[in-house]
């Protein structure tokens, strides 16, 4: 049987593939920072530095809180089938095996909710990646 990926998942390896290339130029380019920068850091620096830090915490509650809100519906949406299958089974319309959601709605919810998480992430990493270039080219 063939494997076909959905929208999500393209999207979620998209996501994954942009964050791949983005962190470590952020990365790079912060610590080159870092190493130059002398024991007391300019105004500039100490800027830069404070941003690396509270962005880092603002992205990780954004991720938690788009994630735990795809989770929740997600769990709204496999409880509804099982009450609908549920409901429909002593009317014969519905057998037991329904009530239980397929592997491939586990799979799309699965990928929706971490693609959710991984949103802000992506978001900033490729965003200072495109600022902290235009940073360098300006010396």
């Amino acid at each position: 049987m063939a494997y076909r990926s959905t929208r999500a998942q393209r999207k979620l390896a998209e996501q994954a593939f942009g964050l791949s290339l983005a962190a470590p130029q952020v990365v790079a380019h912060r610590l080159a920072r870092m190493a130059a920068s002398p024991s007391t850091p300019s105004a500039r620096d100490r800027r830069e530095f404070t941003l690396m830090g509270a962005e880092k915490v603002a992205a990780f509650y954004e991720s938690w809180a788009a994630m735990g809100l795809a989770a929740f519906t997600a769990q709204q949406t496999m409880l509804q089938s099982m009450w609908r299958n549920a409901a429909l089974l002593p009317l014969g319309l519905s057998r037991p095996a329904s009530l239980l959601p397929t592997p491939a709605a586990l799979t799309a919810h699965t990928v929706r909710v971490v693609s959710q998480g991984l949103a802000p992430v992506h978001k900033r990493a490729a965003g200072n990646a495109k600022r902290l270039g235009r940073l360098k080219s300006r010396r």
